[in-house]
């Protein structure tokens, strides 16, 4: 019997694995993939350790480096280049050539405070800012919110806006059209600000001089995958019990009658976890092994503990809480919006034109811009100062990005010499360089599936109904950004906040 059990081994799963077993409790984590961290993995690509997925981290709220702290990195915190990144856009002008600006820097997830300014012209032409100023003269309505950020920045600041800066922004950072958003989510306070100030450009700047002044996210010095390494070495400081390749197949309640001192009558649950084991090492094996163990999976094993914590993906937790039959089924049954997938290439390669950062720290690509598959580019080695250290001259580290919502992704019939080569073409058009000869020394392609965005219009009631029926149910809590929120800085409180309340549960025993 385990105090409590944990099903998924990114870092929420890692987090509330961790706050459980400070307090001496006995802690198991299952982990269905060979690898741990989920979203925040790295991966070697040509002899260097580098992010898989997410490389840095929002600092609001202060909550992330507080943890980090904890795990004693808070002399590994880096800031990045505050050079900026670009948009990659649709010529002004039928007929023309795809224009790269950089991206403006007043503004809120791509909203500009100031439309007439010179970089928010480079962007949507004089035209679109004019219409954008007009958002000053549109009365504003005392009665009602708007939900959908799309809608908000159409009605108020016109087509060029939602399309060039927006939509951009939006995909780059929610894999989300704006006109799915919910305002109140992605941009907390902006329909106060907006009643309150009478323009959506003035709620953007009474945003912005309210927020802490700096950069809006870091890293870690060698990668925010350390994170995972980190907590990997803590839980094992603690004997946290932590098993890759373990499918959990589902899990049952069992309330157990027992009776007190006084002869009354009580019922204590547990819950019995069934899961898939494909290989009995504890920790990651190689692709070769794990291909192998996957083709004759032992039998399904059983595991029992008081407290389960569910920290997996949507379809996944979705998936495994629907058996448990009543509301929870229902659960699955609520109007979900697709997942959205994204594909991640990452090429090293000798480039020594791109010494000069051409567009800053990466760029991002607005919806139909000819000649591009790519949806963003990040120029690794200019945005990370501790990456160009490990990389000899002239060598560069790109990544760029594929997959829009509402779409499937486009390199997913590939090849990984196909991928490699139409990465390099739309890197080199959107970097605006020629890149024809410059040899790839690394490449590497990572794909993230079923991400379900917690910021879309409708997400916070269908959240609401999955807390609200978890909450009712003894011995059983879930997490993970799919809840939470996009971003470390979500998904590590959520996390924290879900093992006091697993440790309590199994103290209050």
């Amino acid at each position: 019997m385990k105090d409590v059990l944990v099903i998924g081994g990114g870092v929420a799963g890692l987090v509330a694995a961790r706050e459980c077993a400070h307090l001496g409790l006995s802690v198991v984590v299952l982990e269905a993939a060979g690898t741990l961290g989920g979203a925040v993995a790295g991966h070697e690509v040509a002899g260097l350790q580098l992010d898989a997925g997410a490389e840095s981290f929002a600092v609001r709220g202060n909550t992330v480096a507080a943890f980090i702290a904890d795990l004693g990195l808070t002399d590994e915190i880096v800031e990045p280049n505050p050079a900026g990144a670009w948009l990659h856009l649709p010529a002004h002008r039928a007929g023309g050539a795809p224009v790269s600006v950089p991206l403006p820097r007043a503004g809120v997830l791509g909203i500009p405070g100031s439309p007439l300014a010179d970089d928010v012209r480079r962007a949507i032409g004089w035209s679109g800012a004019l219409r954008a100023y007009a958002d000053r003269l549109i009365p504003v309505l005392k009665i009602g919110r708007e939900h959908s950020l799309g809608a908000l920045v159409g009605k108020r600041m016109g087509t060029k806006v939602l399309e060039r800066l927006v939509n951009p922004v939006a995909g780059g950072v929610y894999a989300t059209a704006a006109a799915d958003l919910e305002v109140d989510v992605v941009a907390p306070g902006l329909n106060r600000a907006l009643t309150s100030t009478g323009s959506l450009s003035g709620a953007v700047t009474a945003l912005r001089t309210a927020a802490p002044a700096g950069s809006a996210v870091r890293g870690l010095h060698g990668g925010m995958h350390r994170l995972v390494d980190a907590l990997v070495t803590d839980l094992g400081r603690y004997d946290v019990q932590i098993r890759t390749h373990a499918a959990v197949t589902g899990f049952t309640p069992v309330d157990t009658p027992q009776t007190g001192g006084a002869g009354n009558q009580t019922t204590s649950r547990s819950w019995v976890v069934e899961f898939a084991p494909i290989t009995d090492a504890d920790t990651a094996v190689d692709d070769t092994a794990a291909a192998a163990a996957a083709a004759t999976p032992a039998e399904p094993r059983t595991l029992e503990a008081r407290h389960v914590i569910v920290a997996v993906p949507a379809a996944a937790a979705l998936g495994l809480l629907a058996p448990l039959g009543g509301d929870f089924a229902a659960l699955a049954g609520l109007d979900w919006p697709e997942p959205a997938a994204v594909e991640l290439a990452t090429l090293v390669l000798d480039a020594p034109v791109l010494d000069a950062h051409p567009r800053g720290t990466g760029a991002l690509v607005a919806e139909g811009t000819p000649g591009v598959t790519a949806k963003a580019i990040t120029h690794i080695t200019a945005k990370w100062a501790w990456v160009a250290a490990l990389t000899p001259p002239g060598r560069h580290i790109l990544r760029l990005s594929f997959g829009r919502a509402g779409a499937p992704v486009p390199t997913l019939g590939l090849s990984d010499a196909d991928l490699q080569q139409l990465a390099v073409h739309d890197a080199a058009a959107i970097l605006g360089v020629d890149l024809s000869d410059a040899p790839v020394v690394g490449f590497a392609r990572t794909l993230w599936s079923d991400g379900l965005s917690p910021a879309t219009i409708g997400a916070p009631e269908r959240i609401r109904q999955v807390r609200d029926v978890v909450e009712g149910t003894p011995g059983l809590d879930v997490t993970g950004g799919w809840l939470s929120g996009t971003g470390l800085a979500s998904v590590i409180p959520d996390a924290l906040a879900t093992g006091i309340r697993g440790r309590r549960a199994v103290l209050d025993l």
